[in-house]
């Protein structure tokens, strides 16, 4: 990792600069294999599954067969974790549920809000290196607690054509009604467009490699909307002279050993901690297994030196983190100021594993500094709030009169004969 003394902040720009390419590097590759899955369907989803996965596939549905095998394949002891996250997940995301909101505004004038699901939902789960089926718990749990009628898997294939037991069996257990083998820029585009085996739907869920992460960006180009860019994962921590060492840097590397695109950073005021982290990295760095992944991402990251804890949270709010774990002494000025980071996580013994696995909350945040202006999932993310009204007749000669000046002022006549209609006939 690179180490950055007291940078200035005309550099913090380009010192906290994703190693991730732009749209425009990709979205010719996207939009080629859109086109191809709007005009064939399932004959170019299996062909990009071919070319890309390297597997020729019979069927692209998971089979009821495969998910029994997958249920006697999955450990207990894992089950049972599995199911203890769920559990933690479903309890803090039915504590977000809210009742429907109703207020008179004028006398006979009653307005309300109600949310309701959306009916059709996709979830993308990678499962290349890594077989994330922990997402499914974050995607899946909220969507059946909100009510979604139909909850859509995506999932990209081994080289034997095969999903991951436990992706399989956390699927069935959180009640997806449809799996799907099927990975990368062709299970968008599927859920996009619609094939003759995958459904068309409403909102596209989850993160992936930056291929899918522009697919899912286009994807609204076409009617569909998404969670979030939800890209290559990242984790920033601010920790001082009260920080363990060794556990900072276990939570360094467990990010960095997502993937070779992710990036993490330590933002500390004490320069003795920056260089036993740096040593602790290369001491457990040297027993992963997955070693050659996190070297790459520890290349693209960095340990920054600041003086102070305003440098250290403006430069921390500038970059906008996925994940941001805090470490200091004086913890509560960065929890209580912190403006821009997806999932926060404090103290010494709250790694952003917890958050992952286990916690409750969600894992599938913004990325890429969109923090700043997106949430991580919730409960909310996979419902619509619709708005009621109902007036009366006092209510209509209550605020009649401002309507038709209104529509009026605007230039809009029929807008205006609407109200007055209404109110002649009650003269």
């Amino acid at each position: 990792m690179k180490k950055i003394y007291n940078p200035s902040k005309e550099e913090w720009s380009t010192i906290l600069q994703r190693p991730t390419q732009t749209v425009a590097d990709i979205e010719s590759t996207v939009l080629t294999v859109f086109k191809k899955i709007q005009s064939e369907g399932d004959i170019a989803v299996s062909t990009y599954t071919e070319k890309f996965d390297q597997v020729k596939l019979d069927e692209i549905l998971v089979s009821t067969e495969e998910i029994e095998a997958a249920k006697q394949a999955v450990s207990t002891e894992l089950k049972e974790a599995i199911q203890l996250a769920k559990a933690n997940i479903e309890t803090f995301h039915n504590a977000q549920k809210t009742d429907k909101v109703f207020i008179e505004t004028s006398n006979g004038v009653a307005c309300w809000q109600e949310k309701r699901p959306i009916q059709k939902v996709g979830l993308y789960i990678p499962g290349g290196t890594a077989p994330l089926f922990s997402t499914i718990l974050m995607l899946a749990v909220p969507a059946n607690l909100a009510g979604c009628n139909e909850i859509v898997l995506c999932s990209p294939p081994d080289r034997n054509g095969n999903i991951n037991p436990a992706i399989l069996y956390t699927a069935h257990l959180c009640g997806v009604t449809k799996i799907c083998k099927v990975g990368g820029i062709q299970a968008i585009g599927a859920m996009t467009f619609g094939t003759e085996t995958i459904p068309q739907v409403y909102k596209i869920f989850g993160p992936g490699n930056q291929y899918v992460t522009v697919a899912k960006q286009l994807a609204t180009k076409f009617g569909v909307a998404i969670d979030m860019p939800a890209g290559p994962s990242e984790l920033l921590v601010v920790a001082d002279d009260s920080a363990n060492a060794a556990f900072v840097a276990s939570d360094l590397l467990s990010q960095a050993e997502h993937g070779k695109d992710s990036q993490v950073i330590l933002v500390s005021t004490s320069k003795d901690l920056i260089d036993k982290v740096e040593t602790e990295i290369d001491i457990q760095l040297a027993e992963l297994p997955r070693k050659d992944i996190a070297t790459i991402a520890i290349s693209n990251s960095k340990l920054i030196y600041v003086e102070n804890d305003q440098t250290a949270l403006e430069m921390i709010n500038e970059y906008g983190p996925e994940h941001f774990i805090i470490c200091m002494k004086n913890e509560d000025f960065y929890v209580d100021r912190i403006a821009n980071a997806g999932s926060v996580f404090i103290g010494n013994y709250t790694p952003e594993s917890a958050g992952d696995y286990a916690s409750g909350t969600n894992h599938t945040l913004p990325t890429n500094g969109y923090a700043k202006q997106y949430s991580g999932v919730n409960l909310d993310s996979f419902m619509k709030s619709m708005t009621f009204q109902k007036i009366s007749d006092i209510g209509i000669q209550n605020i009649g009169n401002a309507i038709e000046l209104m529509a009026e002022a605007e230039g809009l006549q029929a807008h205006k004969n609407a109200v007055t209609l209404r109110l002649e006939s009650l003269k």
